[in-house]
């Protein structure tokens, strides 16, 4: 399968830099997959369109401000520093500009007060860094980052990041520290949204996905089949477990809010028979067309970047001409993409 085969045409000016207020407000697409009939709506119309005893599966991952600003020492020279994971304890994958000059044993400082410490220890493929961070007097650096940090707004967002960002760049269901980057579906949803859809009838279960990097990865190969997913870690608890099993065996429907919920209650069904089983792990599930789809029954997501893997997951589920189709009307419709951007819901 060749990946050109999942490209598009989209004009730079549809790319959102700033989300639609107030939440729920963002248009939506309903695109039906077994038809391909297409209708156009708002996220504020969900609860109309999905019916009592769905159940939506949400990611509860919370986005921390990995962006770090500083300077080299003792040259002053400034540094950007992405976490992109933690590799254990004090020491993180990070990518690091200038990154010619930051090899092993090259000192930072980020921030202040607090001030974050750092000591690259190693270099790794395409521009990576293992650093070592600790803060004065040995603080607790998790907090030390989450206050001087800043939001890790995706690349194709042309602006600096805003005080307004670390509220909106975040779900209100966020709860366990440790992505780099928002599930953006679950940006559209508010609390008011979220009480109109319980009194419909329709029940909700959250699993954790801490969103990677790799998100932003782009494909470099030719062959779809080629390329690979980096592994990121997930949690899923003995009650959404419950909630989900219960929903497959009642014959209800399973709606994932995001292709990180989808690649999660995928994974773990994948290695279970096709049930959802309490645990924690990795996962760097690669769904692309062909893929055999267990639980999830309807797909909420953002619209996508041309030829990315997480394209090719929601071509999986609805069908690429169908999708591909969707997302030219989208265009057309003037639509808003990526992060910031409108929704699609797949049914």
């Amino acid at each position: 399968m060749d990946v050109a085969d999942f490209d598009f045409d989209l004009p730079s000016a549809l790319i959102a830099q700033t989300p639609a207020e107030p939440r729920g407000a963002s248009r939506l697409l309903v695109l039906d997959r077994r038809t391909g009939v297409i209708r156009h709506h708002h996220v504020s119309d969900l609860p109309g369109l999905l019916q009592p005893g769905d159940l939506l599966a949400v990611n509860d991952t919370k986005v921390f401000p990995a962006r770090l600003l500083g300077h080299r020492v003792p040259s002053g020279g400034q540094v950007e520093c992405l976490l992109i994971r933690r590799d254990a304890g004090d020491r993180w994958e990070a990518l690091m500009h200038p990154g010619q000059k930051l090899g092993p044993g090259a000192r930072v400082r980020f921030g202040g007060p607090p001030a974050v410490h750092g000591e690259v220890l190693e270099r790794r493929f395409f521009g990576r860094r293992l650093i070592r961070l600790w803060t004065d007097e040995g603080g607790d650096v998790d907090a030390a980052i989450d206050a001087i940090g800043h939001v890790p707004l995706p690349p194709y967002i042309k602006r600096p990041d805003q005080d307004e960002d670390r509220r909106r760049y975040q779900t209100v269901f966020a709860a366990r520290r440790g992505s780099v980057a928002a599930p953006t579906a679950g940006l559209h949803f508010s609390a008011a949204l979220l009480e109109r859809l319980a009194a419909r009838g329709v029940e909700r279960a959250s699993i954790t996905l801490h969103v990677g990097y790799g998100t932003f990865k782009p494909v470099r190969v030719a062959r779809v089949e080629d390329h690979h997913v980096d592994p990121e870690r997930f949690d899923v608890s003995p009650a959404t477990a419950a909630a989900v099993n219960r929903a497959l065996d009642e014959g209800r429907r399973v709606i994932a809010v995001g292709t990180t919920t989808t690649r999660t209650l995928e994974a773990v069904a994948g290695a279970h028979g096709g049930r959802l089983a309490a645990g924690a792990g990795e996962t760097d599930l690669f769904i692309y067309p062909g893929f055999e789809f267990r639980i999830v029954g309807g797909l909420l997501t953002n619209f996508h970047l041309p030829r990315s893997s997480l394209l090719m997951l929601v071509c999986a589920f609805a069908g690429r001409e169908r999708v591909l189709a969707a997302y030219r009307d989208a265009v057309a419709a003037g639509y808003r993409f990526y992060s910031y951007g409108d929704a699609m819901l797949c049914l």
